[in-house]
């Protein structure tokens, strides 16, 4: 890996508008030009809208999917790639030919090339597929990329394995922060008055995006996904509201030791950009920590236990991360 310029974008999406959703992505990718990234990450499914998918009909849910690579949004990402010179990576949700429905992360390159992640504990929708394959690929600017979606991070099997297929730097879209969970002191509704009153009360909203409900909750995990595998993690996420949710944004930038380069805690739209150092890999302790695994003592990583769910089963009452 060389050194890169990457960003992590935090945006509102408009639910069911894949145009204006484009357009607000499209804003973004020329602000990041103008300032000489090459990588830039977007959020899960902000393309489609995300949250409101839950409440769709198989039918609607066909409505709103598109191919990939070969649908309108996947050929405007590739276009608006080769057209700044930078990867771009955004969600949406997928039609195969087949008629399986997938929450998919497109990533779309400058040279042309072009890879898709589907989410692999998708829960969103009953008639939505996980998908059964990870996500690790090549990049144009000389460094190695996989692909994680939200619930996806969660499993820390899921970041352990990408590691092991050689990505340097780790795309981890979400939508999340602000959610009705079981857990207690994690996350929690947002009143929605404090978002509609962010314009002349700051204050209060950024408190919440702070606090639990938002950045905390992230940095009891996330950095550790980071740290213990040693790579850069960009984390992408939607802002503001979510159907009948407020998500938290928090966008940011870690380094393989889970230190945070950038972030945001802003309650609207936003990018945050860092410089990563590829110098930092090679030695940093979860890449030494790889290189003592012992795999034979790990089968029963592979094993079973008899209490493996479907995320669909264990979506919290209609209600996850």
């Amino acid at each position: 890996m060389r050194d890169t310029r990457v960003a992590a974008v935090q945006f509102e999406h408009a639910a069911g508008d894949k145009q204006a959703n484009l357009a607000r992505i499209r804003s973004f990718v020329e602000a990041a030009a103008d300032r000489n990234v090459e990588i830039v990450a977007f959020p899960e499914c902000c393309i489609t809208g995300y949250w409101f998918l839950r409440r769709l009909s198989r039918t609607e849910l066909e409505a709103l999917a598109e191919p990939v690579p070969d649908g309108p949004s996947s050929r405007a990402l590739s276009s608006l790639a080769a057209e700044r010179g930078m990867t771009v990576g955004a969600g949406l949700v997928e039609i195969t030919p087949e008629g399986t429905l997938h929450n998919t992360y497109i990533v779309a390159m400058p040279d042309g090339r072009f890879q898709r992640h589907r989410k692999l504990h998708t829960f969103i929708s009953e008639h939505m597929e996980s998908g059964s394959e990870y996500t690790v690929f090549d990049m144009s600017h000389g460094c190695r990329a996989g692909v994680l979606t939200c619930y996806d991070n969660n499993i820390g099997e899921n970041v352990r394995i990408t590691a092991l297929m050689g990505a340097e730097i780790l795309l981890a879209p979400h939508q999340t922060g602000g959610v009705d969970s079981k857990d207690p002191d994690v996350m929690g509704i947002i009143d929605r008055h404090l978002w509609d009153e962010r314009g002349s009360n700051p204050g209060a909203i950024e408190e919440e995006f702070r606090g639990p409900k938002g950045r905390d909750w992230l940095l009891r995990w996330l950095p550790t996904r980071a740290h213990d595998n040693g790579l850069f993690l960009i984390f992408s996420n939607g802002v503001g509201v979510d159907d009948n949710e407020v998500r938290t944004g928090n966008a940011m930038i870690i380094d393989p030791y889970g230190r945070i380069l950038a972030e945001t805690w802003k309650a609207g739209d936003d990018m945050v950009i860092a410089d990563l150092d590829a110098s930092l890999l090679d030695e940093c302790t979860g890449r030494r920590w790889i290189r003592t695994r012992r795999p034979e003592l790990y089968a029963v990583l592979a094993t079973p236990t008899g209490r493996e769910q479907d995320t669909r089963s264990v979506r919290f009452d209609a209600k996850g991360a």
